[in-house]
Protein backbone atom coordinates (compact mmCIF):
# COMPACT_ATOMS: atom_id res chain seq x y z
CA UNK A 1 0.00 0.00 0.00
CA UNK A 2 1.22 3.48 -0.82
CA UNK A 3 1.55 5.61 2.28
CA UNK A 4 1.08 9.34 2.58
CA UNK A 5 4.02 11.11 1.00
CA UNK A 6 5.04 8.21 -1.26
CA UNK A 7 5.46 9.23 -4.90
CA UNK A 8 4.66 6.39 -7.31
CA UNK A 9 7.43 5.54 -9.76
CA UNK A 10 5.52 6.25 -12.97
CA UNK A 11 8.73 6.15 -15.01
CA UNK A 12 9.44 2.51 -14.12
CA UNK A 13 5.80 1.63 -14.77
CA UNK A 14 5.87 3.32 -18.18
CA UNK A 15 9.09 1.53 -19.11
CA UNK A 16 7.65 -1.83 -18.00
CA UNK A 17 4.43 -1.31 -19.95
CA UNK A 18 6.45 -0.18 -22.96
CA UNK A 19 8.35 -3.47 -22.79
CA UNK A 20 4.98 -5.25 -22.81
CA UNK A 21 5.70 -6.90 -19.47
CA UNK A 22 3.43 -7.57 -16.53
CA UNK A 23 4.86 -7.13 -13.05
CA UNK A 24 5.33 -10.91 -12.91
CA UNK A 25 7.09 -10.84 -16.28
CA UNK A 26 9.51 -8.16 -15.08
CA UNK A 27 10.27 -10.08 -11.88
CA UNK A 28 11.04 -13.24 -13.88
CA UNK A 29 13.22 -11.28 -16.30
CA UNK A 30 15.14 -9.77 -13.37
CA UNK A 31 15.79 -13.21 -11.91
CA UNK A 32 17.05 -14.46 -15.29
CA UNK A 33 19.27 -11.38 -15.65
CA UNK A 34 20.69 -12.01 -12.19
CA UNK A 35 21.70 -15.54 -13.18
CA UNK A 36 23.25 -14.25 -16.43
CA UNK A 37 25.20 -11.63 -14.49
CA UNK A 38 26.38 -14.18 -11.94
CA UNK A 39 24.40 -12.36 -9.22
CA UNK A 40 21.25 -14.41 -8.49
CA UNK A 41 18.43 -12.37 -6.97
CA UNK A 42 14.98 -13.00 -5.53
CA UNK A 43 12.97 -10.46 -7.53
CA UNK A 44 9.24 -10.94 -7.04
CA UNK A 45 6.01 -9.38 -8.23
CA UNK A 46 5.62 -7.83 -4.76
CA UNK A 47 9.02 -6.16 -5.03
CA UNK A 48 8.12 -4.70 -8.44
CA UNK A 49 4.84 -3.46 -6.93
CA UNK A 50 6.74 -1.76 -4.12
CA UNK A 51 9.04 -0.04 -6.60
CA UNK A 52 6.17 1.20 -8.73
CA UNK A 53 4.12 2.30 -5.69
CA UNK A 54 7.09 4.31 -4.43
CA UNK A 55 7.32 2.52 -1.09
CA UNK A 56 10.77 1.24 -2.08
CA UNK A 57 12.70 4.04 -3.78
CA UNK A 58 16.26 2.77 -4.04
CA UNK A 59 16.97 -0.83 -5.12
CA UNK A 60 20.02 -2.70 -3.94
CA UNK A 61 22.94 -2.84 -6.43
CA UNK A 62 22.16 -6.45 -7.37
CA UNK A 63 18.67 -5.37 -8.45
CA UNK A 64 19.92 -2.14 -10.01
CA UNK A 65 22.24 -4.04 -12.35
CA UNK A 66 19.49 -6.50 -13.26
CA UNK A 67 17.08 -3.65 -13.96
CA UNK A 68 19.56 -1.95 -16.27
CA UNK A 69 20.21 -5.21 -18.13
CA UNK A 70 16.51 -5.99 -18.64
CA UNK A 71 15.36 -2.48 -19.59
CA UNK A 72 18.49 -1.21 -21.33
CA UNK A 73 18.03 2.03 -19.38
CA UNK A 74 20.38 3.49 -16.72
CA UNK A 75 19.01 3.29 -13.20
CA UNK A 76 18.82 7.09 -12.86
CA UNK A 77 16.47 7.12 -15.88
CA UNK A 78 14.11 4.59 -14.27
CA UNK A 79 12.65 6.98 -11.71
CA UNK A 80 14.64 5.83 -8.67
CA UNK A 81 16.22 8.22 -6.18
CA UNK A 82 19.92 8.03 -5.25
CA UNK A 83 20.76 6.21 -2.06
CA UNK A 84 21.29 8.45 0.95
CA UNK A 85 24.89 8.20 2.22
CA UNK A 86 25.28 6.47 5.60
CA UNK A 87 21.67 5.28 5.59
CA UNK A 88 21.07 2.01 7.38
CA UNK A 89 19.72 -0.89 5.34
CA UNK A 90 17.03 -3.21 6.63
CA UNK A 91 15.50 -6.31 5.08
CA UNK A 92 11.79 -5.81 4.35
CA UNK A 93 11.11 -9.51 3.83
CA UNK A 94 9.99 -9.01 0.21
CA UNK A 95 13.21 -10.03 -1.48
CA UNK A 96 14.49 -6.46 -1.56
CA UNK A 97 15.76 -3.85 0.86
CA UNK A 98 14.49 -0.41 1.77
CA UNK A 99 16.51 2.43 3.19
CA UNK A 100 15.68 3.23 6.78
CA UNK A 101 15.56 6.85 7.94
CA UNK A 102 18.97 8.50 8.05
CA UNK A 103 20.67 8.95 11.42
CA UNK A 104 20.08 12.13 13.39
CA UNK A 105 21.82 15.05 11.74
CA UNK A 106 21.86 13.46 8.27
CA UNK A 107 19.29 14.87 5.89
CA UNK A 108 17.29 12.27 3.99
CA UNK A 109 15.89 12.79 0.50
CA UNK A 110 12.33 14.09 0.59
CA UNK A 111 9.78 12.35 -1.65
CA UNK A 112 8.08 14.41 -4.31
CA UNK A 113 4.69 15.82 -3.28
CA UNK A 114 1.69 13.83 -4.42
CA UNK A 115 -0.14 15.48 -7.27
CA UNK A 116 -3.90 15.95 -7.30
CA UNK A 117 -5.75 15.33 -10.58
CA UNK A 118 -8.04 18.02 -11.95
CA UNK A 119 -10.98 15.62 -11.97
CA UNK A 120 -11.53 11.88 -12.01
CA UNK A 121 -12.75 12.02 -15.62
CA UNK A 122 -9.70 13.81 -17.04
CA UNK A 123 -7.16 11.08 -17.66
CA UNK A 124 -4.65 10.81 -20.46
CA UNK A 125 -3.20 7.33 -20.09
CA UNK A 126 -2.90 5.18 -23.21
CA UNK A 127 -1.00 4.93 -26.47
CA UNK A 128 -0.29 8.21 -28.26
CA UNK A 129 1.33 9.18 -31.54
CA UNK A 130 4.14 11.66 -30.91
CA UNK A 131 5.15 13.80 -33.89
CA UNK A 132 7.65 16.66 -34.05
CA UNK A 133 9.54 18.54 -36.75
CA UNK A 134 13.18 19.61 -36.69
CA UNK A 135 15.56 21.37 -39.06
CA UNK A 136 18.90 19.73 -39.89
CA UNK A 137 21.49 22.38 -40.74
CA UNK A 138 23.89 19.71 -41.98
CA UNK A 139 21.36 18.50 -44.54
CA UNK A 140 19.60 21.85 -45.02
CA UNK A 141 16.19 20.23 -44.74
CA UNK A 142 13.30 19.78 -42.29
CA UNK A 143 12.56 16.30 -40.98
CA UNK A 144 9.83 14.70 -38.87
CA UNK A 145 10.24 12.37 -35.91
CA UNK A 146 7.37 10.03 -35.07
CA UNK A 147 6.97 7.58 -32.18
CA UNK A 148 4.23 5.48 -30.65
CA UNK A 149 4.49 6.22 -26.92
CA UNK A 150 2.85 4.81 -23.80
CA UNK A 151 1.63 7.59 -21.53
CA UNK A 152 1.09 6.92 -17.82
CA UNK A 153 -0.68 9.42 -15.59
CA UNK A 154 -0.59 9.92 -11.84
CA UNK A 155 -2.47 13.02 -10.78
CA UNK A 156 -0.98 15.90 -12.74
CA UNK A 157 2.18 13.99 -13.71
CA UNK A 158 2.39 12.49 -17.19
CA UNK A 159 5.18 10.07 -18.11
CA UNK A 160 5.63 8.83 -21.68
CA UNK A 161 8.08 6.30 -23.11
CA UNK A 162 8.28 5.10 -26.70
CA UNK A 163 7.42 1.51 -27.51
CA UNK A 164 10.18 -0.77 -28.84
CA UNK A 165 10.60 -0.63 -32.60
CA UNK A 166 7.94 2.10 -32.73
CA UNK A 167 9.81 5.10 -34.10
CA UNK A 168 10.20 6.49 -37.62
CA UNK A 169 13.96 6.46 -36.96
CA UNK A 170 14.96 2.92 -35.87
CA UNK A 171 16.50 2.49 -32.40
CA UNK A 172 15.69 6.06 -31.37
CA UNK A 173 13.91 5.82 -27.97
CA UNK A 174 12.01 8.87 -26.74
CA UNK A 175 11.11 9.91 -23.17
CA UNK A 176 8.75 12.67 -22.01
CA UNK A 177 8.29 13.77 -18.39
CA UNK A 178 5.43 16.24 -18.13
CA UNK A 179 3.14 18.10 -15.73
CA UNK A 180 -0.38 19.16 -16.64
CA UNK A 181 -2.07 22.29 -15.25
CA UNK A 182 -5.60 22.58 -16.64
CA UNK A 183 -5.02 22.69 -20.40
CA UNK A 184 -1.28 23.45 -20.28
CA UNK A 185 1.29 20.65 -20.39
CA UNK A 186 4.92 21.49 -19.60
CA UNK A 187 7.98 19.32 -19.20
CA UNK A 188 11.12 17.83 -20.68
CA UNK A 189 12.02 15.41 -23.47
CA UNK A 190 15.01 13.17 -24.17
CA UNK A 191 15.80 11.20 -27.32
CA UNK A 192 18.74 8.87 -27.88
CA UNK A 193 19.51 8.57 -31.60
CA UNK A 194 20.55 5.38 -33.35
CA UNK A 195 24.28 4.60 -33.25
CA UNK A 196 24.29 3.81 -36.98
CA UNK A 197 22.13 6.81 -37.88
CA UNK A 198 23.00 10.31 -39.05
CA UNK A 199 23.51 11.59 -35.47
CA UNK A 200 25.62 8.55 -34.46
CA UNK A 201 24.00 7.75 -31.12
CA UNK A 202 23.94 11.30 -29.77
CA UNK A 203 21.43 12.05 -27.00
CA UNK A 204 19.37 15.22 -27.32
CA UNK A 205 17.13 16.78 -24.70
CA UNK A 206 15.16 19.92 -24.05
CA UNK A 207 11.84 21.37 -22.94
CA UNK A 208 8.35 21.18 -24.38
CA UNK A 209 5.08 23.03 -23.79
CA UNK A 210 1.76 21.85 -25.20
CA UNK A 211 -1.90 22.88 -25.08
CA UNK A 212 -4.56 20.20 -24.66
CA UNK A 213 -7.51 20.47 -27.02
CA UNK A 214 -11.00 20.40 -25.41
CA UNK A 215 -11.54 16.82 -26.61
CA UNK A 216 -8.51 15.69 -24.60
CA UNK A 217 -7.34 13.63 -27.59
CA UNK A 218 -4.66 15.99 -28.92
CA UNK A 219 -1.89 18.11 -27.44
CA UNK A 220 0.01 20.57 -29.61
CA UNK A 221 2.77 23.08 -29.00
CA UNK A 222 6.51 23.66 -29.33
CA UNK A 223 9.76 22.04 -28.29
CA UNK A 224 13.08 23.75 -27.59
CA UNK A 225 16.52 22.19 -27.38
CA UNK A 226 20.22 22.52 -28.15
CA UNK A 227 21.72 21.57 -31.51
CA UNK A 228 25.12 20.00 -32.11
CA UNK A 229 26.71 23.47 -32.48
CA UNK A 230 25.21 24.59 -29.14
CA UNK A 231 22.59 26.70 -30.86
CA UNK A 232 19.03 26.77 -29.54
CA UNK A 233 16.50 25.13 -31.86
CA UNK A 234 12.72 24.91 -31.73
CA UNK A 235 9.86 23.41 -33.69
CA UNK A 236 6.28 22.08 -33.54
CA UNK A 237 5.33 19.03 -31.49
CA UNK A 238 2.02 17.24 -31.10
CA UNK A 239 0.62 14.18 -29.38
CA UNK A 240 -2.51 12.40 -30.67
CA UNK A 241 -4.38 9.78 -28.66
CA UNK A 242 -4.61 6.46 -30.49
CA UNK A 243 -5.95 4.09 -27.84
CA UNK A 244 -6.79 4.37 -24.14
CA UNK A 245 -5.91 0.70 -23.61
CA UNK A 246 -2.45 -0.47 -22.57
CA UNK A 247 -3.25 -4.18 -22.87
CA UNK A 248 -0.59 -6.48 -24.32
CA UNK A 249 -2.61 -6.86 -27.53
CA UNK A 250 -2.80 -3.07 -27.93
CA UNK A 251 0.91 -2.59 -27.26
CA UNK A 252 1.77 -5.37 -29.72
CA UNK A 253 -0.29 -3.59 -32.37
CA UNK A 254 1.54 -0.29 -31.89
CA UNK A 255 5.06 -1.69 -31.48
CA UNK A 256 5.78 -0.81 -35.12
CA UNK A 257 7.04 2.37 -36.80
CA UNK A 258 4.22 4.92 -37.19
CA UNK A 259 2.86 5.30 -40.69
Amino acid sequence: MTTIGDAPNDVLRAVRIGLRMSQDDLARALRRAGVELGEPNEASKRLVQRWEAGTSRSPRPVYARALERVTGVPLEALGFVPQVPMARVRDDGSGGHDLSPAPDGVAAASPAPRAVPRSASETYGGVWLSRYEFYSSGRDATFEGRHHVVLVQHGTRLTARSLPEASSNPASPLALDLTIDRSVVTGTWTERTARDGYYQGATYHGAVQLLVEPTGRRMAGKWVGFGKDFDVNTGPWELRLLDTSVSKATLDRYSVPPE
